[in-house]
């Protein structure tokens, strides 16, 4: 099983579908590490009160992360977060760890760097900026 090469903390990713109006929404920041010896595929924890992740989105994130991390091994730890008490569902945190993980690999250099430009919610530290397309400035 092919393991997360080193850590990477700080992975916020906000999903906001719809500004303005009803969509799902899910706020997750996570420290991803590599696993421990004989751990699982996936390790999730979290440091939050479930006012501010309710558990019920929880099966809903492992999800999201397992297909984000495309098969890497990691442990994953929930640091903040906020839920909408309308608005969030179980497709906002699936969307919002899906992104973490992707995230999570790119920091790491297991995806090329390109692949941030595909991470509409997503922000890490050392995230990568896209280049500005011909004709446009860059944004400041």
């Amino acid at each position: 099983m092919t393991s997360l090469p080193l850590p990477v903390s700080g992975v916020c990713v906000r999903v906001k579908k719809n500004v303005g109006a009803c969509g799902p929404y899910a706020h997750i920041v996570a420290d991803f590490e590599p696993p421990g010896v004989g751990a699982e595929k996936l390790e999730l924890l979290t440091t939050l009160p479930s006012s501010k992740l309710p558990p019920e989105f929880l099966p809903a994130l492992r999800e999201g992360l397992l297909e984000g991390l495309d098969g890497i091994a990691a442990s994953v730890l929930i640091t903040d977060g906020t839920c909408h008490p309308v608005d969030s569902s179980e497709l906002g945190y699936r969307i919002a760890g899906e992104q973490a993980g992707r995230a999570a690999l790119i920091g790491a250099g297991l995806l090329p760097k390109e692949a941030a430009d595909g991470l509409r919610w997503a922000t890490w530290p050392g995230m990568p900026r896209p280049k500005p397309r011909a004709g446009e400035r860059p944004k400041m």
